[in-house]
């Protein structure tokens, strides 16, 4: 999960810390007003607080995105140390470099400016840019967790009660079409047969789409009829190439995450045409499931663009496999593709 914080949000903080050194020397180290405001001072300083917010960037935006974020908690640990070495690097290339060329002036002796002296020194002086750097990240993580989790409860209630207002008119279909498969049987097994999975479609959406995770085995049944409803539709017309490949039996999936993109390739497909065949592909392998779509579009159509249905999916892909998922769509010319790479659960 990228964290998407304003960059002067970084900039303010660091101010504030230039400016509390400031107000340490003069309230509590007693250091004379003419010092503290001097142009030496003001250069040390600088350099000093520059040193620490290039670290803080460091940290926060490299090693606690690579490691902190994945819990991969040793590898972080090591990077401490890289990140300090570089705090004294800069350290001593502003302070020692630069403000000396300025000002004439080194803020280390000269036995303590030798490189074994230095970076043990130093280290003391980096390790708060890395604490307050990795306090700062794991706060912004838990604020956009929560977002993300309110948002996530707020769809959640508007799609209970939109479920609510139309809970009785899918029952009553339902025990209708139970009726109406009983008089069929004995008549036109066929129709009755068709009837038979209408009924288990329904079935499937007022009891299982209410849930955050369903057996992949009942949502690949479900595309399959849906899929079987639309050949009705279409008659010997649909050209449509439906495979899936791997073996799955008690796995779990995000509920209603692959019909998004069924019915897609049936609302904006060119299906009709047997050169220009529209593909739907599943594969399980190795503990994921990959979903793949192509199609031509029809005439005039374009929906490349991200829409309602495809923003509330990326939302609930992102709160339920964080960034262990794949979401790729891709319009070229007049075709459609889309790709989705998501891990099973046990």
């Amino acid at each position: 999960m990228k964290l998407k914080i304003p960059f002067y949000y970084h900039i303010l903080l660091f101010l504030g810390l230039f400016l509390t050194f400031y107000l340490w020397d003069i309230a509590v180290s007693n250091q004379k007003i003419d010092f503290v405001f001097s142009r030496m001072y003001f250069f040390f300083n600088v350099g000093f607080v520059l040193s620490i917010f290039i670290v803080y960037l460091l940290n926060f935006y490299t090693f606690c995105d690579w490691f902190l974020n994945k819990k991969r908690i040793l590898l972080y640990l090591l990077s401490i140390t890289v990140s300090l070495l570089i705090f004294a690097g800069t350290r001593y290339f502003l302070q020692e470099v630069v403000v000396f060329e300025l000002t004439g002036i080194h803020n280390y002796g000269e036995e303590t400016r030798k490189i074994g002296y230095y970076i043990r020194d130093n280290f003391f002086f980096g390790l708060p840019a890395i604490i307050l750097s990795s306090l700062s990240y794991l706060f912004w993580q838990f604020q956009n967790a929560y977002k993300q989790n309110q948002e996530l409860l707020l769809e959640n209630k508007k799609a209970q009660l939109q479920m609510l207002k139309s809970q009785v008119s899918p029952h009553f279909l339902f025990n209708t079409l139970n009726s109406f498969y009983s008089q069929l049987i004995l008549k036109d097994d066929k129709m009755a047969s068709d009837i038979l999975v209408l009924s288990d479609l329904l079935r499937y959406v007022i009891t299982e789409t209410e849930k955050e995770e369903v057996l992949l085995s009942k949502e690949i049944q479900f595309l399959q009829n849906y899929i079987h409803l639309q050949q009705k539709r279409f008659e010997d017309q649909l050209y449509l190439d439906f495979e899936i490949e791997g073996n799955y039996s008690s796995e779990k999936i995000l509920s209603s995450a692959l019909i998004h993109f069924i019915e897609n390739v049936f609302k904006h497909a060119k299906l009709n045409n047997k050169d220009e065949r529209a593909i739907i592909s599943i594969k399980i392998k190795e503990g994921f499931l990959e979903l793949s779509t192509f199609n031509y579009n029809v005439g005039g159509e374009n929906y490349s663009s991200t829409g309602i249905g495809f923003e509330n999916l990326t939302k609930r892909l992102e709160y339920t496999y964080k960034d262990q998922f794949i979401l790729e769509k891709t319009a070229e010319n007049n075709t459609f593709k889309t790709y989705l790479k998501i891990p099973l659960k046990k």
